[in-house]
């Protein structure tokens, strides 16, 4: 038999996660450590899953199936395909930087305030995610996949509600009313849209009589399984609303700005960066593959609501007083870019739309960590709290301005190949929404420079004067994720060779081929 890498891949931060819950109390230094040491230990197996994963072999690899619920046909049941092998991977790799940046945002408060739960919780519940979100990308049992798509909301709910930004313009006690508003609100959205899926689910198995992923693909490719048209368009609808509200889309997307803006900047990327890419990630997996016919038959309409978030969010954005909101409505637009990627059908769009996964959760956590820094030093999340601070933090001026370029997808770096690639897989087949979208890039110019202009440069404002510069293990933190940024931006290869077999295999299921150029290519 062999070795369970999947299984181990998403067991190790579970068991580290019982193991960093379980130091005492008096040693938070331990724990912190110990949590660190998972995550590391983590992202070696993630690397081994990409080592050992072929992407001209089958479609789904490294395959673990055991019986679980016999009496309702559930199975243990666990494949990667490449865009699953490609998010594990960014998983595993932002999850140390996570841990890294948030180190001190745990810590009990001088005044010896006891809103803060113990250190070892925050890391635990950390470790706890990671854990859930591998083993969704790992699921190919749809029930299997459900229960851990909702379970992770509860580690979330905790994140959030409990480890707050400690930096609020009206004091701890408003501090923790909209801490709490934020938490419940991203709880309810999310379980909301769980339910929905879990009767889809269940009309699924009632419909394929199954819960496998792969056996139902083949009975629906060999004609054994045919859905009449209106079940599946039900049934797609189901899944596809909760992975809207977990990726966010248009108009499901608002309790987003209240999780970022009031969890800690390390956690706001654990939201955006990693646990949002599950919705996204599903959308391929899941609607696409389950429900070709009704995936075509709503494109017309995604497309919509996914030029409203482009447009939507980075209008917002513009407007926002609030850095981590900023960052916040940026992310609802570039989710609005990888949504329209998956459904413009094309092996470009949805190339590119995998690719934005890994590129914006790179980005995102660039921006959000240096930002993060920038205000535990000042204290407060104010845009207009801010001034001249290149002129004394040059270093943390520097790599904040290198997350905002990668977030207005600048060439050079990574974001901008992806970005490019779903403009140009869009444009191919639906031209009107191509150009529609790229008013995006000129907005997200408008709100990045504008974020940077008015916190970075000008006038050094006196609480900024003595704010010291990025420390070692900032340091250590950023500079991998600009080195990566710049590396991806340059070279994607070693991520499109990974993920394009399977994007060829999406396209096969919903029997789509990329539109002919007009005009023949010289030879």
């Amino acid at each position: 038999m062999s070795f369970p890498l999947l299984t181990a891949t998403a067991a190790l931060p579970a068991i580290g996660a019982v193991a960093t819950a379980a130091v005492p109390a008096a040693r938070r230094t331990a724990a912190k450590w110990l949590a660190l040491l998972f995550s590391l230990a983590t992202l070696a197996l993630a690397v081994a899953i990409m080592v050992r994963f072929d992407p001209d072999g089958d479609r789904y690899q490294l395959t673990e199936s055991h019986s679980w619920i016999a009496e309702f046909g559930v199975r243990y049941d666990l494949g990667v395909d490449g865009i699953a092998v490609a998010l594990i991977a960014l998983t595993a790799l932002l999850i140390p930087f996570i841990v890294l940046a948030g180190w001190h945002d745990a810590d009990p408060l001088e005044t010896g305030s006891k809103r803060w739960r113990p250190t070892q919780g925050f890391f635990a519940l950390i470790l706890a995610v990671e854990a859930m979100v591998i083993l969704s990308f790992e699921a190919t049992d749809v029930f299997l996949f459900y229960i851990f798509f909702e379970a992770m909301l509860i580690p979330m709910y905790f994140l959030i509600g409990g480890f707050g930004d400690r930096a609020h313009e009206h004091g701890e006690e408003a501090a923790s009313t909209q801490r709490s508003y934020a938490a419940v609100k991203f709880l309810l959205y999310n379980l909301a849209g769980g339910l929905i899926m879990l009767a889809a689910v269940i009309g699924l198995y009632v419909v394929a009589g199954s819960f496998s992923l792969p056996e139902i693909a083949e009975a629906r490719a060999s004609g054994e399984l045919s859905m009449v048209t209106s079940t599946e368009r039900w049934l797609f609808l189901g899944f596809f609303f909760a992975f809207a509200v977990k990726a966010p889309l248009w108009p499901l997307h608002t309790w987003l700005p209240n999780a970022m803006g009031e969890a800690t900047a390390p956690v706001a990327v654990l939201i955006t960066a990693v646990v949002d890419k599950v919705g996204t990630f599903a959308m391929l997996r899941f609607c696409l593959g389950l429900f070709p016919e009704a995936s075509k038959w709503a494109t017309p309409a995604i497309l919509v609501l996914a030029l409203i978030s482009i447009v939507y969010g980075a209008l917002l954005a513009v407007g926002q007083r609030d850095i981590k909101r900023l960052v916040a409505y940026a992310s609802i637009s570039h989710f609005g870019f990888i949504i329209m990627g998956i459904f413009a059908m094309t092996s470009q769009g949805q190339s590119g739309a995998t690719l934005y996964m890994v590129n914006h959760g790179i980005s995102t956590a660039a921006l959000m960590l240096v930002a993060g820094f920038l205000i535990s030093r000042r204290g407060s999340r104010l845009i207009a709290d801010y001034g001249g601070v290149q002129k004394v933090a040059p270093v943390l001026a520097g790599t904040f301005l290198i997350g905002g370029l990668a977030t207005l997808s600048l060439p050079g770096l990574a974001p901008f190949v992806s970005e490019f690639l779903v403009l140009v897989g869009t444009y191919t087949r639906y031209p009107v929404v191509g150009i529609i979208a790229t008013f995006g890039i000129v907005l997200a110019a408008l709100y990045t420079l504008v974020l940077y202009q008015r916190t970075m440069t000008g006038p050094v404002k006196p609480e900024v004067s003595a704010m010291p510069d990025l420390r070692v293990r900032e340091l250590v933190v950023v500079a991998p994720l600009v080195v990566l940024l710049i590396f991806l931006g340059v070279y994607p290869k070693p991520v499109t060779d990974i993920v394009n077999p399977a994007v060829e295999q999406t396209m096969s299921d919903v029997q789509k081929k990329d539109p002919q150029p007009e005009v023949e290519a010289a030879k």
